[in-house]
C-alpha cells in the first residue's frame, strides 16, 4: 500500500457515515454559526485551503467563521481548539507541523494530537520538490544524486526554515543518498528561499511545490527534478516522483486535516464528515487546489486519517532525534 492509499484507504466507519443522519440530528445541528480555528496567520497554505473549503461548506452547514490564531508554530490556536466544547461548533484545521512536528520537537505543547482531537479527514497534501538552479549541470534526479555526492562539501540547500517539513525533506534526501556534507540554509519562509534560488544564490532547495514554483519551472528559471510524493502531481504530471526516479523512501508530505475536539458526538462527526466529503468531491474545489500545487484528498475518513497522522509521527520522530532538534525544557 502506498502512502496516498494509506491516507484514504477503505471506509471502515459504520455504514451510517455514508448515509444521511436521522431527521432529529439534522434539525438540531447546526443551528448557529460554526467557528473554524486556523492556527496560522492569513495568507498561508492552510489558510488558503480553509477559505476555499469554508466558502463551499456554507451550502452544507451554514455560516462558518474563520478565526486565524497564529503564533508559537500553530500551538496557540490548536490549544484553543483542544479546549473547546465538543459540540460541533468549533472546528480546526491542523497540519503536519501542528500534529506531527511540533509534538515531536517541542518539549511541551498545550494539546495531544491524538488524545485531544478527532481527525475527521485529510483534505489536501502539499509536497516538497528536489529543485535545482539551471546552472547546476544535471538533467534528472539520478544525475543530481551523483553530482551531490561528489560535490557535497560545496553544495547547499534552502528550506522554508529550521524545523519545517522542507528541512526534513532536505535532511531525508541527504540521509538517503549518503551526503551529510550538504549544508542546510534555513530561510524565514519559502518566499525568501525561492528568491535566492532563482537568483542563483543557492543551487538547491526542497521547498513545497506551489503554483508559483511550477510557473518558474515551466519558464526555465528553476528545474524541479522530482516531487517527494508517491504519485505524480495532477498539476504537474510530467515531473516524476523521487521514488520512481530511483530514490526509494524519498517521501515528504505536508498535509492539511480537518479536526474536531475529542468527545464530539459521533452523529455530529458524521454530519461534518459527510458535508466535507461533498465539498472535497466538488470539481471546482479540486481544481482550485490543484492550481496551487496541492493534491486534494477525497477518500479520507476518521479511521484512515488518524492512522495516517500516527504513521507520520512514527516516521519523522527518529529523524528529528537524529538531527538533535528535540528541544529541552
Amino acid at each position: 500500500m502506498n502512502r496516498r492509499e494509506f491516507i484514504g484507504g477503505s471506509l471502515t466507519l459504520s455504514t451510517s457515515a455514508l448515509t444521511p443522519l436521522p431527521a432529529w440530528s439534522q434539525a438540531k445541528y447546526p443551528d448557529r454559526p460554526i467557528r473554524l480555528i486556523v492556527p496560522f496567520g492569513a495568507g498561508g497554505v492552510v489558510d488558503s485551503v480553509a477559505r476555499q473549503w469554508t466558502e463551499r461548506m456554507k451550502e452544507q452547514l451554514g455560516t462558518i467563521v474563520i478565526e486565524n490564531q497564529g503564533g508559537a508554530g500553530g500551538t496557540i490556536g490548536m490549544g484553543d481548539a483542544a479546549r473547546a466544547a465538543p459540540d460541533g461548533y468549533t472546528l480546526a484545521f491542523g497540519n503536519t507541523s501542528t500534529l506531527v512536528l511540533n509534538p515531536a520537537i517541542m518539549p511541551k505543547v498545550p494539546y495531544d494530537p491524538t488524545r485531544d482531537f478527532i481527525t475527521v479527514s485529510i483534505l489536501a497534501v502539499s509536497v516538497s520538490g528536489i529543485i535545482v538552479h539551471p546552472s547546476v549541470p544535471v538533467k534528472d534526479l539520478k544525475e543530481f544524486i551523483a553530482y551531490a555526492k561528489a560535490n557535497q562539501d560545496k553544495l547547499s540547500y534552502g528550506s522554508a526554515g529550521a524545523g519545517t517539513m522542507t528541512q526534513f525533506a532536505g535532511e531525508l534526501f541527504k540521509q538517503l543518498i549518503g551526503a551529510p556534507g550538504i549544508v542546510h540554509v534555513p530561510y524565514k519562509g519559502a518566499g525568501p528561499s525561492l528568491t535566492d534560488q532563482v537568483s542563483g544564490a543557492i543551487p538547491m532547495s526542497t521547498i513545497n511545490i506551489t503554483g508559483q514554483v511550477l510557473a518558474l519551472h515551466n519558464a526555465g528559471k528553476l528545474r524541479i527534478l522530482a516531487v517527494t510524493a508517491n504519485t505524480r502531481l495532477q498539476g504537474a504530471p510530467d515531473i516524476p516522483t523521487a521514488v520512481e526516479a530511483g530514490l526509494p523512501g524519498m517521501t515528504a508530505e505536508l498535509f492539511t486535516a480537518l479536526l474536531v475536539p475529542a468527545k464530539t458526538p459521533q452523529p455530529i462527526v458524521e454530519r461534518i464528515y459527510n458535508a466535507s466529503q461533498t465539498v472535497m468531491k466538488n470539481p471546482g474545489m479540486q481544481e482550485a487546489l490543484i492550481k496551487q500545487g496541492l493534491e486534494p484528498v477525497v477518500d479520507s475518513n476518521p479511521k484512515t486519517a488518524t492512522a495516517y497522522v500516527q504513521e507520520e509521527l512514527r516516521r519523522w520522530t527518529p529523524l528529528i532525534d537524529t538531527l538533535g532538534l528535540k528541544q529541552k525544557q
